[in-house]
């Protein structure tokens, strides 16, 4: 039996409510603390949770709520020129949905809340002190709190992470900005069909919105990185005559771009991923979610990754008699994991925006492409269908656990 009965959650986003409603299943009080005001409305664009991420939200009864207000996609297609393939699915699982990311924090906050996670807003850390009974935190408004752990949910910016290691490294640019708009335009796809299209000068992705228009989202190349900030400060008019011009010789692109409205451009701003993080707990501390592990958006489960680690952290620490052998644990549990996805994405974000050579190759690899590396199983396969046993007893023996 654990020894750990409190815990301080770090960060308000996706992976903080879920590790707090998990700890909760596990018999572990958790409070959430996070350094926005208020809830995070008009961060971040649209994202995917896979069946995987459905799975693990299922474990702390949030997966309904969810599916409410995501939209599924039940196929997929890649287009480059007037290449269009119908991409093979996995077969058993239901579909991967796409939710705004205001919309799921949103109702993982309200799941919480009626869960009995208390959330509190403005409370950004700024230090930790442990000592042999707990750990404190402080935050910037003067106050503390105190509990057996730490957790820290915090984002690729992590706060904890650097606590946790002072030379840690920090998110790394992928060499793309990301925008996302619904267009007037309607495609002639049926209802939960997601494009991905490689265009003459930069990736996009679209699909059918219900209700009508088409949402769509892109990846620009760009030399340098911009904050969220920087990025917003730039006119959405610029910006989208920026895109109108990338995207001028596309079909549908041009229609896209033409038939959407500057000022509903969501600038999601750089695409950053998190390089392998060597130390993901110290003391009392423990990192979760992308403060651990942030995989390109290109992998389709940074989310569901975070909900996954969740669950598993609450597993480890309900099971396992003393933190270091939880912490243990749950590392050996997900960074093989993690990793993988993580290199995968990696592989995806160099044919986002391919060179003049990848352009003529490209069409001509296709078919190869959708017998090897395209084949689902092999690729997404053990991602898609992964699931945790929340009943299992986590143990010591990696054999086992």
């Amino acid at each position: 039996m654990t020894e750990v009965k409190t815990a301080i959650v770090i960060g308000g986003g996706i992976a903080g409510p879920v590790t707090a409603l998990a700890l909760r299943a596990a018999g572990i009080e958790a409070t959430v603390h996070e350094a926005y005001p208020n809830r995070t409305d008009g961060i971040g664009g649209t994202l995917a949770l896979a069946p995987n991420g459905l799975a693990a939200l299922r474990v702390i009864g949030a997966d309904e709520a969810v599916t409410a207000i995501a939209t599924p996609v039940r196929r997929t297609v890649m287009t480059m020129g007037r290449k269009r393939v119908d991409l093979p699915g996995l077969t058993g699982l239901p579909p991967q949905q796409q939710v705004h990311r205001n919309q799921l924090t949103r109702a993982l906050h309200d799941r919480a809340v009626a869960g009995g996670v208390t959330i509190e807003y403005g409370k950004r850390l700024v230090d930790v002190r442990e000592s042999g009974t707990g750990v404190t935190a402080s935050f910037a408004d003067g106050s503390t709190a105190t509990a057996d752990v730490l957790i820290g949910a915090d984002g690729i910016r992590s706060t904890v992470r650097r606590l946790i290691d002072p030379d840690a490294a920090g998110p790394r640019f992928t060499g793309l900005l990301g925008f996302e708009a619904v267009a007037r335009h309607d495609v002639d796809d049926e209802p939960g069909t997601m494009t991905f299209a490689f265009g003459r000068r930069a990736y996009y992705l679209y699909w059918p919105e219900p209700g009508g228009g088409t949402r769509w989202g892109v990846n620009l190349p760009q030399e340098r990185p911009m904050s969220l900030t920087e990025a917003r400060a730039v006119p959405a008019a610029d910006w989208m005559r920026t895109l109108r011009a990338t995207y001028g010789d596309d079909d549908p692109g041009r229609e896209l771009m033409l038939t959407s409205d500057a000022d509903e451009l969501q600038v999601v701003g750089s695409m950053h991923i998190m390089p392998p993080v060597r130390h993901w707990h110290r003391g009392r501390m423990v990192l979760v979610g992308d403060s651990a592990h942030a995989p390109s958006n290109s992998s389709g489960q940074g989310a569901s990754l975070a909900i996954e680690s969740a669950v598993q952290l609450a597993r480890c620490l309900r099971d396992l008699p003393d933190i270091p052998s939880a912490y243990a644990a749950f590392e050996r549990l997900r960074r093989s994991r993690v990793e993988k996805v993580a290199a995968r994405a990696a592989r995806i974000n160099h044919a986002k925006a391919p060179g003049a050579v990848g352009k003529v190759l490209m069409p001509l690899m296709m078919p190869l492409m959708m017998k090897t590396i395209m084949n689902p199983e092999k690729t997404v396969g053990p991602e898609q269908r992964y699931l945790i046993d929340w009943d299992a007893p986590v143990t010591k023996d990696p054999a086992l656990a």
